[in-house]
């Protein structure tokens, strides 16, 4: 029996409609909102490096610089509540302009600042602002990010010499812990090794390469690195990591205004944030995420958003360029850590 045309038709799209909700996926990525935490005095720089001390207080260290180029002067440590509110603003005595990440050493509780500008590592107090040397290094680094081990070493990015260093608790010279072709980059932005953090047993570091749009994996071993190799590809701009309780990585893209999160494997189980804008001069969402950090009780991600124009450094423009430019105040966002599992995922939140 012939069937008619409109039948035939009516038949066709009914399977593919079956065909379509078969396919269709259950859930897909749930961008938890990158909400506003703290805006920034006015005259601040752009925040890099960002770290939850052991009051549940907010640091952060700005880069010196803003959408107009290099700010010189000393830097400047900011103090912020869990409610967004300033608690505090020190010039940090001896200190260049240029400060990256910062973190409170978890046995001495010291807190430590990296000066790019200067090439050393700063013991601080956060309430005077009175620095000291803590580490010192060779060649000319570009000092980036900073993370410790269970023994209290410290161990820093190198951006530009492409090293891993470390020291022991007590700091002093520092000592090359790792380094090689993989941690350099001839990419955009120009930094190579910026963020780093270890699983929790230790057995593997975790080193972003930002030129590269790379996370590395290091196996490590009685405390000595072994051959890194490229865990995941295509984060693009890498910058600062943390890790949660359950091992999942949370990476700062910050060329694409995001937040990664790896599982253990390596898989993508959320990407989290956007950029929404800019409104009198205050970016809106993430702008150039730069640094992570877990809130005390660990139901946000608190992140620096840097909203740097790479133009300033010669560059050619990224598509949030004109954007950078229009910033007057910088910004600190909070995401939820709560993960919405996506089809095909097995993995809880945190």
């Amino acid at each position: 029996m012939a069937l008619a045309p409109t039948t035939i038709s009516r038949l066709f799209c009914g399977a593919a409609l079956v065909l379509l909700t078969a396919w269709t996926p259950a859930s897909a990525w749930v961008r938890n909102p990158a909400e506003l935490q703290a805006i920034l005095p006015d005259g601040a720089t752009g925040p890099e490096g960002l770290t939850v001390g052991p009051d549940g207080n907010i640091y952060v260290t700005t880069l010196g610089f803003n959408a107009k180029g290099p700010v010189g002067g000393i830097g400047h440590l900011y103090e912020i509540a869990p409610n967004g509110t300033l608690i505090q603003q020190v010039k940090i005595k001896g200190s260049t302009s240029q400060l990256l990440g910062l973190a409170f050493h978890p046995i001495t509780h010291a807190l430590l600042v990296i000066d790019s500008g200067a090439g050393v590592v700063l013991q601080v107090d956060p309430q005077t602002g009175h620095s000291s040397v803590f580490m010192t290094v060779t060649g000319s680094p570009l000092l980036n990010g900073m993370t410790f081990d269970s023994s209290g070493n410290v161990y820093v990015t190198d951006s530009a010499q492409g090293i891993i260093w470390v020291v022991g608790q007590n700091g002093g010279a520092a000592s090359v812990w790792l380094s090689g072709p993989l941690l350099t980059t001839t990419g955009t932005p120009s930094f190579g090794a910026n963020g780093i953090v270890f699983n929790h047993d230790e057995t593997i570091a975790y080193i972003t390469n930002t030129g590269n749009d790379t996370v590395l994996s290091v196996p490590v071993s009685g405390g000595k690195a072994g051959t890194p190799s490229v865990f995941v590809n295509s984060i693009n701009g890498a910058d600062g990591i943390a890790i949660d309780a359950s091992g999942n990585l949370w990476i700062c893209a910050n060329q694409n205004d995001e937040i990664v999160v790896l599982n253990p494997s390596g898989k993508a189980i959320a990407r989290l944030g956007d950029f929404y804008g800019v409104a009198h001069g205050v970016p809106s969402g993430l702008l150039y995420p730069a640094s992570p950090a877990f809130s005390a009780n660990g139901r946000y991600l608190y992140v620096s958003n840097l909203a740097l124009d790479l133009r300033l450094f010669g560059a050619a423009q990224s598509p949030t360029s004109q954007y950078d430019s229009e910033i007057r105040r910088y910004t600190i966002s909070r995401i939820s850590t709560k993960l919405v599992p996506i089809s095909g995922d097995g993995s809880t939140s945190k």
